[in-house]
């Protein structure tokens, strides 16, 4: 019925139920702190990382959601452990934040509008199942299973690093650009069910609600659950077939991934954290990782450059959406779903 809505609309679905009513009216109302103009420039600027900077990345931003095992556990419990699982992890992020940036995908039958509500309607069910089946789950130390909260940081990460340049370098306020990318980063939030309370547009203030909210979790990282999800994710391969300039890719990929995750959310001096978490980057990652830099900026310049021209601008534009739907069809068809059969009915560790 949601897909359906999705496609064509609340009148297309016969006898739709009331939340089916409220969830959809509540995503299609655009509140008015929304500029889409913006959200479609900022769409038209990602799509250059989406492209030439995501696929060497997403590994490190997915095992940022492991950092803490308060927010790591329901991904235990849903069985990611297994490599297969994480996979398909990995590919349905990539999958939703990529679309996001094709042309009209966030407008209310875009493909990334259905995609914001799948993954809505899928964390609902993660969240109304570890609470019904999993032994020993108490909210009161564990909170509720993955809270619109938690959304966060996936969501808002090209805002917290555009923030992070931006005060890094003096500046308080965006530049036209910065904006345009934040301001993707807050409608995708909001697609995703968060209120405009965590959603600050300037530098300051979402540097500020970023560290609230890692204030606010419970202290605790435990190999058991944390490492063995970072292993996991650390040791899969990724690519499809087994020829060799697919091996090298994801040796390249996983050096970028650590050290990328190591500088972006650790910092340079949190080496014991790399350490226990089991990413800390060595000689060869650091070496592999200047082989895929030399590879990644140039490709980033050049396009940057070419989207501030016009004309080179649209040509540019058309082969960044093509190599975007190549990068769609790797990352396979994301089904949104959770399987409760397959969940772990207890919690290792509880106390």
């Amino acid at each position: 019925m949601l897909k359906k809505a999705c496609d064509e609309g609340l009148d297309a679905v016969p006898d739709a139920p009331q939340e089916l009513v409220d969830f959809i009216t509540a995503m299609e109302t655009t509140p008015d702190w929304v500029d889409m103009d913006l959200v479609r420039e900022g769409a038209r600027l990602s799509r250059n990382q989406m492209a030439n900077l995501a696929p060497y990345v997403i590994r490190g931003a997915f095992v940022a959601t492991f950092m803490n095992k308060y927010s790591g556990l329901p991904m235990a419990i849903t069985g990611t452990l297994a490599n297969d699982s994480v996979n398909r992890r990995i590919n349905e992020t990539a999958s939703f934040f990529t679309t996001a940036t094709l042309p009209g995908a966030l407008e209310r039958f875009g493909p990334g509008f259905k995609a914001a509500a799948m993954v809505r309607l899928m964390h609902s069910m993660v969240r109304f199942n570890i609470l019904k089946r999993v032994k020993k789950w108490d909210p009161a130390i564990y909170g509720i299973p993955i809270p619109q909260v938690d959304q966060m940081p996936a969501g808002t990460m090209p805002a917290y690093l555009a923030a992070f340049k931006a005060m890094r370098k003096g500046r308080k306020h965006f530049t036209d650009n910065e904006r345009a990318i934040v301001e993707l980063s807050r409608y995708q939030c909001f697609l995703l069910g968060l209120p405009e309370e965590l959603l600050p547009a300037e530098a300051p203030d979402i540097i500020d609600t970023m560290l609230t909210y890692s204030g606010t979790l419970r202290e605790g990282y435990d190999d058991e659950t944390c490492g063995e999800l970072t292993r996991a994710t650390m040791s899969v391969y990724r690519p499809k077939d087994e020829k060799l300039i697919s091996k090298v890719h994801n040796l390249v990929e996983r050096s970028v991934s650590k050290v990328f995750f190591s500088q972006a959310f650790l910092g340079k001096n949190d080496k014991s954290k790399a350490k226990e978490m089991g990413v800390e980057p060595h000689l060869l990652d650091y070496a592999l990782s200047s082989i895929g830099t030399l590879l990644i900026m140039p490709r980033l310049i050049a396009y940057r450059t070419l989207q501030d021209i016009p004309v080179a601008n649209k040509i540019a534009d058309r082969i960044l959406v093509r190599r975007i739907n190549e990068l769609l069809v790797d990352y396979g068809h994301a089904e949104f779903t959770t399987d409760a059969a397959q969940y772990t009915p207890t919690i290792k560790n509880a106390t």
